[in-house]
């Protein structure tokens, strides 16, 4: 059996409160509970949960297609309290989409041995869909929790989770 992790993707206060600067909806809300009981069974079974965190410069270039958001240091960076991470789970800042992207991710993932991963988190279509396809191009299993996920339109949300099942072979489940 392969070891695994459990990646929580950008449950963050700007993407998942109703006040958040880039907040994807009620949907984003909807999924925490589902969340929780994979991050309760991960810790009981000695499964790393890493928190992949939105962080950016005040001057991000992401800042042309998007609206400021999760600016490194600020409330709307940190992880929602619902979600809070414990002493013994790993952080990990990001500024793109791909948590592989500039990031020691897969050095962390290699020292810790695994080899496959669980995703939940948002925005299915944009951080969880590129951080899948790098995963799979780093030959990591992926499974990504259909309950967990959520984006802002349902349409692009079903077409993110059909991309990678068909395109990229990750398990949806």
């Amino acid at each position: 059996m392969s070891k695994k992790a459990l990646l929580i993707i950008d449950m963050l206060n700007d993407f998942v409160r109703e006040d958040g600067a880039l907040y994807v909806g009620p949907d984003g809300k909807r999924i925490v509970p589902k969340i929780q009981e994979e991050i309760e069974k991960a810790r009981k079974s000695g499964i790393p949960v890493i928190y992949i965190c939105d962080n950016h410069r005040e001057d991000d270039a992401e800042f042309n297609m998007f609206p400021p958001h999760c600016i490194k240091g600020t409330e709307g960076s940190e992880v929602i309290k619902e979600l809070e991470p414990a002493p013994g789970d790993y952080i990990i800042p990001k500024r793109r989409y791909s948590a592989f992207f500039g990031t020691d991710l897969d050095a962390l993932l290699r020292e810790l041995g695994v080899e496959e991963l669980i995703l939940t988190g948002v925005c299915s279509n944009i951080c969880v869909l590129y951080t899948a396809a790098d995963a799979r191009m780093r030959n990591y299993r992926v499974t990504v929790v259909k309950d967990g996920v959520a984006s802002f339109k349902e349409e692009v949300h079903r077409f993110a989770l059909q991309e990678m099942e068909s395109t990229l072979g990750v398990v949806i489940k």
